[in-house]
């Protein structure tokens, strides 16, 4: 009798524990389904990440980051030496400076030749006329002294008139034809005089074109002088956009090879939360539907996001993300991009658990394991 009421009292001493366990699993261990319209994943926060690297190789003079600092666009980040580089854009400069020296003395001496040219043609010109008219007048006066020496002439051999007289006629068409010889030769210097000045067009001609030319120096010259000034930049490296270093691969006095990355930038401002969802639910998914994201860091604090990214293959449930038993599952890579991160609170790394709300009349709940 004993023994049934000791074995009486076991059974109900273990109902009782079945009972009370199944009041704790059912009052705390039981997970509620998210509503109809959310779909529940978990993931890391990830950033869009910049590599950069030197265009050029050299050695490295000055850092000015570690890993772990927020920069701006435009600020520097480290210096390679620039000895070399500073001498070059040196001496390109004073190449630029002559060439321009040389490119303004042919500019002026080519507006001198447009000024001058004109003005001695017109001149050369005005020469020639007067010595033409010279010419003129000396013929006519050679004319007349021609007629007159053949009048005294015949008035002579009458006896009418004194042989002097005649003789001194004579000489004065001899001098008449010398003044019509002298007018024709300074005719003949005029028209060349004015050929001369007409050469002033070719050598305007031959002035722009070496004014082109010194021109063409100038330019060429410019150009070294700007790819100097580009090398002495790019020596010089730079943010490409705000976020933070979270790799600087490099210390002060490295060589570093042309391209050779020298710090990785995580963009704080484009960060997207990167979840798998199982194949079963990925035809509920489309873009831009809106998400929620949740952190243990910010329990009260979702963080809106909308779907920018789905994979278009399916594959095996990554390792460092799920059990052992979820592993063999199809599932399929999903980006949920912040529409925000105020503050910077969030950072690459954190996890994170999302909801999904693919029907828009769904009511948002919090992620549910």
């Amino acid at each position: 009798m004993a023994k049934i009421f000791q074995h009486l009292v076991t059974v109900l001493v273990l109902a009782g524990i079945a009972a009370g366990s199944y009041f704790a699993w059912d009052r705390w261990g039981r997970v509620e389904p998210l509503p109809a319209g959310l779909i529940q994943a978990n993931g890391r926060i990830e950033g869009d990440h910049v590599t950069i690297a030197s265009k050029f190789a050299g050695k490295i003079s000055e850092l000015l980051v570690r890993e772990g600092d927020s920069v701006e666009p435009g600020q520097v980040l480290a210096r390679l030496e620039s000895e070399q580089v500073r001498a070059k854009l040196h001496q390109a400069e004073q190449a630029v400076l002559a060439a321009q020296s040389q490119l303004d003395a042919a500019k002026s001496g080519l507006d001198l030749l447009k000024h001058e040219v004109p003005l001695m043609v017109e001149t050369a010109q005005a020469s020639l006329e007067h010595a033409q008219a010279v010419v003129a007048k000396a013929k006519a006066a050679e004319q007349q002294a021609a007629r007159d020496a053949e009048r005294f002439t015949k008035l002579a051999s009458h006896g009418t008139v004194d042989g002097r007289k005649s003789e001194e006629v004579d000489l004065g068409w001899t001098v008449a034809k010398n003044d019509v010889r002298v007018a024709e030769t300074a005719v003949t210097q005029a028209e060349k005089q004015l050929a001369q000045a007409n050469l002033g067009e070719q050598r305007i001609r031959a002035k722009t074109a070496q004014v082109a030319a010194i021109s063409a120096q100038v330019a060429g010259a410019e150009a070294v002088r700007d790819e100097a000034q580009s090398v002495l930049d790019d020596l010089t490296i730079r943010a490409p956009s705000a976020g933070v270093i979270t790799t600087r691969v490099v210390d002060a006095g490295e060589i570093v090879a042309a391209g050779s990355p020298l710090f990785d930038v995580v963009n704080l401002d484009r960060l997207y939360l990167k979840v798998y969802v199982p194949e079963v639910e990925i035809g509920r998914l489309r873009l831009d539907l809106p998400a929620r994201i949740h952190t243990d860091a910010f329990p009260d604090k979702p963080f809106p996001a909308q779907v920018r990214y789905i994979s278009s293959r399916a594959e095996f449930t990554p390792k460092e993300v799920q059990t052992p038993d979820e592993r063999v599952k199809l599932v399929y890579a999903i980006k949920l991009y912040l529409d925000e991160n105020i503050d910077h609170q969030l950072s690459p790394g954190l996890p994170a658990d999302a909801v999904i709300r693919w029907k828009e009349d769904a009511a948002w709940a919090k992620p549910q394991w």
